[in-house]
C-alpha cells in the first residue's frame, strides 16, 4: 500500500511527545512490512536544515496556494530520516513557517493569530505536492489537532477530484490541547474555498475539542493516539456510527489498513 502519514510534529525534528514520536514509530513500521510510506510536516523555523540536511525540491516548488483570498507561495523540502529509509516532505511558505516557534509566540506565549490560515495552507499545500508527485496514496492517516482540516478537505475541497477517489483517511486524536481558540474569521476563511458551512458546523466555536471533532467528522476510522483524551471528544466519537480504535501500545496498523483498503475494493 501507500500511505500518507501527516503530523505538525515528528521526532527528531520537534521535541519529542507522544505525537512526535507516533508520527515517528508508525511510520517506521509500516515501512519495514513493505509498505510506500511518505511523510508530510511544515518546515517550522526551528527545524535547524543544515543539522537535518533539507534541501529544496525545485521540481516541486512553485506552486501557490490561495489562504482567504491571498497568494501564498508554496516551498517543498525534503529530507532522509536518520537510519531510515523513508522520506519527510516539508510544506514552507515565509509567512507562514518562518518564525522561531511552533504554535506560540516565544516572548509573549500567545497562541499564533494565524494558526487558522497555517492549517489551511498545510492541508492545501499536501494534497496539491500528492498530485504534482503522482503519488497517490491508499491510505492518509493525519495525526494532531492542526491536522484537523486534512479530512474536510479531502472530503469536500477534493470530494470531485478524481486523483483522490477512493483514497481512505484515518484520523489520530491527541492529547496536545492548546489555550484559547482560533481566529473566529475561521469560518469565513474555509467558506472562501466553496466548502458548505454545514462540514465545519463545530468551528463556529473553534476550539481544540471542535477542531477535533471536525476532523473526526470526516475520517474513514479515528485513532485514539493517547491514552487519556478529553472526555468530550471521546464521548463525541462514541456517540458516532463510525469505526474506530481506542488507544493501544504502538503497533501495527497493517491489518487495519488492509481492511479499509479491503472496504473499497468490494464496493
Amino acid at each position: 500500500m501507500r500511505i500518507l502519514y501527516v503530523s505538525t510534529e515528528l521526532t527528531p525534528y520537534t521535541p519529542e511527545n507522544t505525537l512526535s514520536n507516533t508520527a515517528l514509530e508508525l511510520p517506521k513500521i509500516t515501512n519495514t512490512q513493505g509498505n510506500d510510506v511518505r511523510i508530510f510536516m511544515p518546515k517550522f523555523g526551528t527545524i535547524n536544515e543544515r543539522r537535518h540536511q533539507l534541501h529544496e525540491v525545485i521540481r516541486l516548488s512553485g506552486m501557490n496556494m490561495i489562504v482567504n483570498d491571498i497568494d501564498q507561495p508554496l516551498i517543498i523540502k525534503v529530507a532522509s530520516l536518520p537510519n531510515e529509509r523513508m522520506q519527510v516532505y516539508f510544506i514552507d511558505n515565509e509567512e507562514y513557517f518562518k518564525r522561531k516557534a511552533i504554535y506560540n509566540d516565544k516572548k509573549t506565549g500567545e497562541f499564533f493569530e494565524d494558526n487558522d490560515e497555517r492549517a489551511i495552507f498545510f492541508t492545501k499545500g499536501i494534497l496539491e505536492t500528492v498530485k504534482k508527485l503522482n503519488w497517490k496514496p491508499d491510505i492518509i492517516h493525519a495525526q494532531g489537532w492542526m491536522t484537523s482540516f486534512l479530512p474536510l478537505y479531502l472530503k469536500s475541497y477534493y470530494a470531485d477530484d478524481a486523483f483522490f477517489k477512493d483514497v481512505k483517511i484515518v484520523y489520530s486524536v491527541f492529547d496536545n490541547p492548546f489555550k484559547g481558540k482560533l481566529s473566529d474569521e475561521v469560518i469565513e476563511k474555509i467558506a472562501f474555498d466553496k466548502i458548505d458551512k454545514n462540514h465545519y458546523k463545530h468551528l463556529e466555536e473553534p476550539t481544540f475539542d471542535n477542531l477535533l471533532k471536525t476532523g473526526i467528522d470526516h475520517a474513514d476510522l479515528v485513532v485514539q493516539g493517547d491514552e487519556v483524551i478529553s472526555q468530550e471528544v471521546l464521548e463525541y466519537i462514541k456517540s458516532l456510527d463510525k469505526p474506530f480504535k481506542p488507544f493501544e501500545p504502538l503497533e501495527s496498523f497493517d491489518e487495519i489498513y488492509n481492511e479499509l483498503v479491503g472496504e473499497q475494493d468490494e464496493e
